[in-house]
């Protein structure tokens, strides 16, 4: 637009050239000259045939002149362009701000950029078995966004029947002009998702308003779900790795197609069982840490349930989560449940040790989550390998049936009320547990800074004890100089009074050293 306009203006200005070129050339030619400023500013008179120019160069002028000038505006085009272009790198280097699990090797990471350049990448199926390696062996980070989405892509074509997602065809950006009831509540978790990570830490920065963007549209979008408490994690994951829309339509295809807003339906059901499904898979997988659990009353729901609503995200290191998320967009939610069976099951002998409810806890919530990098790729390794999609069919058929006979059963009324009431208050507490999580977390990442200004200030102690010693030393060289030149005063048989014993008694660097001075230039008139 802006170069239509400058051509615009030289064509305007070609029109008119010729009463310019009337004005000003016949005008000099009237007078016969022209009055112009020397270098020194005096006034001179310009040759006649320096001012002589034809209409044809006057237009040459202008056309030059505005050309130059559609040049500095392509140019400023230009640099704003470059300067979005760093900025944009800046944020993407801000947002990957994590340490990779499983380092993609450059074959590896040609096959992914191979398949994402495909022409009409939407509609071509890729060979599953080729990505399910291509996954295996690790996804570039750089990537990582793009690569979620094309596995989206190729979850589309393989399914036979659409999702069905009411209402979900709403534009991102008519979302974000309504307001929402839970706004309240995504105000009070955007502080606490990811606090120690750079691109989420600054309050009301980029990070969390991008974050707060995405949960109010998504609440507007499913009003049944609203905002959940862990699905800050989720979302803010997403927006690590792709801009806010795209985060805002992957979202929208975990909660529905994968399935992910089952289990953040208010009633909790699929999350009840979720939690019968683990519990099942330990007793069928690894029965002697199932008892070992079972004789402390270690319930799945007090320490997993934190894994599934926010895909291990509060606990676990962003690498690892990012991995899980690489398995869930090809697997579905059924990952979830494998990656924490893998879990247990490798660190099952560590468990065993513990022989306490609060031992086994605080292994599960810290210490279980810092696992080393080895133990982190073995267990996404291990994800792949297991299938267990008929047993928790089955295991939810079973929950189902079992919840039937305690409310056909009028003996156990009594008690499935007792057990409706005792549900509802371990439900408040698990979110009470839920926000002592968070504290915690904020707590620990004020510690890391704290423990990170002590250093600091250790490191400028010892840099002073330093200096000090330094001072010391030339204090001591200074006192030595100065008994050197009182000896050579004595030599010389100066009178007593002009003898300075008084600079003895001081002690600062800065007094020995105008002592010396002084003593150095009475030695030099003595000479003299």
């Amino acid at each position: 637009m802006a170069i239509l306009h400058c051509r615009t203006e030289l064509n305007i200005l070609l029109l008119h050239s010729d009463r310019v070129d009337s004005l000003d050339v016949g005008g000099a030619m009237a007078s016969g000259g022209v009055s112009g400023l020397d270098v020194d500013g005096q006034l001179r008179s310009v040759p006649e045939e320096s001012r002589q120019r034809n209409k044809s160069e006057i237009k040459e002028l202008w056309r030059k002149a505005i050309l130059q000038q559609i040049l500095l505006l392509r140019m400023e085009r230009e640099n704003q362009k470059l300067q979005a272009s760093e900025n944009n790198l800046r944020s993407r280097r801000l947002k990957l701000d994590y340490e990779e699990i499983t380092p993609c090797l450059k074959d590896v990471t040609l096959v992914w950029e191979n398949m994402l350049d495909t022409p009409g990448r939407a509609k071509v199926k890729f060979d599953e078995s080729s990505i399910h390696m291509a996954v295996g062996q690790g996804v570039p980070r750089q990537h990582r966004g793009e690569i979620w989405k094309l596995l989206s892509e190729q979850y589309h074509l393989r399914q036979q029947v659409p999702s069905k997602s009411p209402s979900t065809d709403m534009p991102y950006k008519e979302l974000l002009k309504q307001l929402t009831s839970q706004q309240h509540a995504i105000l009070l978790d955007l502080g606490r998702t990811f606090p120690t990570h750079p691109y989420f830490s600054t309050q009301l920065g980029a990070g969390q308003l991008c974050l707060y963007n995405l949960l109010k549209a998504y609440s507007l979008l499913d009003p049944e779900v609203g905002y959940c408490q862990g699905l800050s994690f989720v979302a803010g994951v997403l927006l690590l790795h792709m801009s806010e829309e795209e985060a805002f339509n992957m979202l929208k295809f975990l909660m529905y197609d994968m399935g992910l807003r089952k289990q953040y339906r208010p009633d909790m059901i699929m999350l009840q069982i979720q939690m019968y499904q683990l519990s099942r898979l330990l007793h069928d997988y690894h029965r002697e840490l199932y008892n070992h659990l079972e004789k402390y009353e270690v319930g799945p729901s007090l320490y997993a349930a934190p894994w599934f609503l926010t895909v291990f995200a509060t606990h676990f290191p962003l690498g690892f989560v990012a991995r899980v998320f690489d398995v869930l967009f090809l697997q579905g939610s059924e990952v979830i449940l494998k990656v924490a069976l893998s879990l247990l099951g490798s660190h099952k002998p560590l468990i065993l040790q513990h022989d306490s409810f609060e031992s086994i806890l605080d292994f599960m919530k810290t210490m279980l989550p810092n696992l080393g990098l080895v133990q982190m790729e073995k267990t996404i390794n291990q994800v792949s390998e297991i299938d267990v999609s008929k047993q928790l069919q089955a295991y939810e058929v079973e929950y189902h049936v079992l919840q039937d006979e305690l409310l056909d059963n009028p003996s156990t009324l009594n008690q499935s009320q007792r057990a409706a009431q005792l549900e509802k208050t371990n439900g408040s507490l698990r979110q009470q547990n839920m926000d002592l999580l968070e504290e915690l977390q904020v707590a620990y990442a004020k510690i890391r800074w704290l423990e990170a200004r002590v250093d600091g200030l250790v490191t400028s102690e010892n840099a002073l004890q330093k200096e000090v010693c330094c001072l010391q030393q030339e204090k001591s060289s200074l006192q030595v100089s100065i008994r050197h030149l009182q000896t050579q005063l004595l030599d010389f048989g100066l009178p007593l009074d002009l003898r300075p014993e008084h600079y003895q008694q001081d002690s600062t660097p800065f007094s020995n050293q105008s002592q010396t001075q002084n003593l150095s230039q009475t030695s030099t008139s003595l000479l003299l």
